[in-house]
């Protein structure tokens, strides 16, 4: 029977733009997420997995506070099932799951999109290598009330925030692997928990340069560009000659002195220097790699800004500034299940092949969610291949 809604989208019960946005999720794979994780004292009435289409609803729809969510579903009762909701939809269930519910669900529930969104995006771009799997680690502070939110304070900096991390994938732009902490957690330490492929590329900041950390990737046969830092002694091995030009200062391959550093890594390191002549800035690079030309390592770290671009577009389209509650585990939920709304909207648009940017296609999201109509023919409209501000776009690749 549900396979014959789905093709008879002109029935009253066809299922709606939010439900075909959520599709992806299998309600099994959700179950074993919430068995992972079982709250100690769970509610009839207002399920798991109502818990997070009513965060993901509000994400992709815009909803401010709790009371605006609850007030756009409750105007439109009659869908509420088509839209996947089985529960009592109220203040009171919404607000006690926030506090209650386990954020680690939905954390697990965004480790499974995120395999869906990998195996999708795992195809390269017509040009691109078949091996080339490049992935940007940064991590961004999301600011809290200090009023609201004491839980999260940090004496050094006199305000309330959590730290976002996340191991950006470079073929897509969706992040393949995400962790929230404290403030003052710090960014080296997560080395020791992202996944690492073998051959695949990991372009890092300074503050990620700790070469015990660096030496796992280079035993699991990942390669790593670094931006160096001015206290790290060296000596000189090799130097190759750069073409003159290019902005390429040298190509050096280098060992470590101090004696720390070199009873950690005792390996050589390439050392590339590049001269940015648009913003006189000079840069130091280190990587294990030594295979690919000292261009294409300065192109890799240029390509970081990616993920620099992902936190900033976040921050701006999804629901991570104003929260729906105020505790600790409804910050977190709430943040996990942005990333979740990313990761579904970034899997519609690479299974349907929009040809729309990002912002489009959550703009439209967020006006048709109510709508039973398909995917396919919503973004096929020509109302809605209307040209926007490029500085509001970020595209999925």
């Amino acid at each position: 029977m549900r396979t014959q809604q789905r093709v008879f989208f002109g029935m009253p019960n066809a299922p709606t733009v939010f439900s075909q946005i959520i599709a992806p999720l299998f309600q099994t794979e959700f179950a074993r997420c919430v068995e992972r994780h079982p709250m100690p004292r769970s509610s009839r009435s207002f399920s798991a997995y109502d818990h997070f289409l009513v965060l993901c609803f509000g994400q992709l729809t815009y909803r401010e506070s709790l009371r605006d969510i609850i007030t756009c579903l409750s105007t439109r009762q009659s869908l509420q099932f088509h839209l996947g909701f089985r529960g009592r939809l109220t203040r009171t269930n919404f607000a006690y799951a926030n506090e209650h519910r386990d954020w680690r669900v939905f954390a697990a529930v965004a480790e499974v999109l995120m395999r869906k969104a990998t195996r999708l995006y795992a195809e390269p771009e017509p040009g691109a290598k078949e091996s080339e799997r490049i992935f940007a680690l940064d991590a961004s502070i999301i600011d809290l009330s200090l009023k609201l939110f004491p839980w999260a304070y940090f004496a050094r900096t006199y305000r309330s925030a959590v730290k976002l991390h996340a191991l950006l994938s470079l073929r897509g732009a969706f992040p393949a692997w995400a962790a929230v902490t404290e403030v003052n957690f710090a960014e080296m330490k997560m080395l020791e928990q992202i996944p690492l492929q073998a051959g695949a590329f990991y372009v890092l900041d300074r503050a990620y340069l700790d070469f015990t950390r660096l030496l796992r990737l280079d035993k699991t046969g990942a390669f790593f560009v670094v931006r160096n830092k001015r206290h790290v002694r060296f000596r000189v091995l090799v130097s190759r000659t750069c073409p003159k030009g290019s902005g390429l200062g040298c190509d050096q391959t280098i060992q470590l002195t101090t004696k720390r550093s070199r009873s950690v890594y005792s390996k050589a390191l390439r050392r590339i220097t590049f001269r940015d002549q648009d913003r006189k800035r000079r840069f130091v690079f280190l990587t294990n790699n030594f295979a690919l030309g000292p261009e294409v390592i300065c192109q890799l770290y240029k390509r970081r800004w990616e993920v620099e671009l992902f936190f900033k577009w976040i921050k701006q389209h999804l629901r991570i500034r104003n929260f729906y509650g105020r505790y600790e585990n409804a910050v977190r939920c709430q943040v996990w299940t942005a990333i979740c709304a990313y990761l579904l909207v970034a899997i519609a648009r690479k299974e349907l092949k929009l040809q729309q940017s990002l912002y489009q296609t959550f703009q439209i999201i967020s006006v048709s969610a109510f709508e039973q109509v398909p995917l396919a023919e919503l973004f096929a409209r020509p109302n809605t291949a209307t040209s926007i501000d490029p500085q509001q776009t970020f595209s999925l690749s």
